[in-house]
């Protein structure tokens, strides 16, 4: 995983709603697998340094986290903060998908697009060697996953795609978007659109490698819209 992802998520705060906005940051982290099940959180302190807040800010969303049972808190020797990752089964996704409109779906597609798109043509300007190898790296994974695996790897592709891109901006959109709508965009990759996808994510590979911005846009855009159209035959078929 490209060490700019995880400085992304641990980037600095503003002055406002920073328990909230720590809070959602490390959700984000958790939800999107940067953060594994049973992993280990920094100390407090550490924590409070990375993302530039005092340690009471730190504590406050780490209770709030406890509360929400995404994190237990161990003490004794060994002990601090460990991550529990939620458990997204099939049947939560697809009572998801129901309630989701067709013209959501296709908006929520346009913004990813917009998004995800931008991010890979920069890459293609801006990625250096390592960011292309962590790139093949990432489109291997999704090649020999299955079941859940499948949609995390989805995820971390694109968000060493944002990351290369050198742009913390738009690496935390992405990590907002994979969050709000990562689970549901990548849920028909598991119904037959592995292999697609696949193919998809060799040719924004190698067009990232070529610097060729505006073909690794469209690649990615074609890839995004893609699986929207099978989201929604998924959507109908309910």
């Amino acid at each position: 995983m490209s060490p700019n992802v995880r400085s992304a998520m641990f980037a600095p705060l503003d002055q406002n709603g920073r328990v909230e906005t720590v809070i959602a940051r490390l959700v984000d982290a958790i939800t999107l697998g940067l953060l594994v099940d049973a992993e280990q959180l920094p100390s407090e302190t550490e924590l409070a340094g990375q993302f530039g807040v005092a340690t009471v800010t730190v504590r406050e969303a780490l209770m709030a986290l406890r509360q929400q049972g995404l994190i237990e808190t161990r003490r004794g020797r060994g002990g601090g903060s460990f991550v529990r990752a939620p458990v997204n089964s099939a049947r939560t996704w697809h009572d998801r998908l129901a309630a989701v409109s067709l013209t959501d779906l296709r908006d929520l597609g346009d913004h990813y697009a917009a998004v995800a798109g931008t991010a890979a043509r920069l890459a293609a300007d801006r990625a250096s060697p390592d960011d292309v190898a962590r790139l093949e790296l990432a489109a291997a994974d999704l090649r020999s996953a299955s079941d859940t695996a499948v949609a995390r790897a989805e995820r971390l592709f694109h968000l060493e795609i944002a990351a290369a891109a050198q742009s913390p901006r738009l690496t935390n959109a992405e990590a907002q978007l994979q969050g709000e709508f990562g689970g549901l965009l990548w849920l028909p990759i598991g119904h037959g659109g592995g292999p697609g996808a696949a193919q998809a994510h060799a040719a924004i590979t190698a067009a990232v490698a070529a610097n060729d911005g505006e073909r690794a846009r469209a690649a990615t855009e074609k890839h995004i819209f893609d699986t929207v159209d099978r989201l929604t035959d998924l959507r109908l078929s309910l």
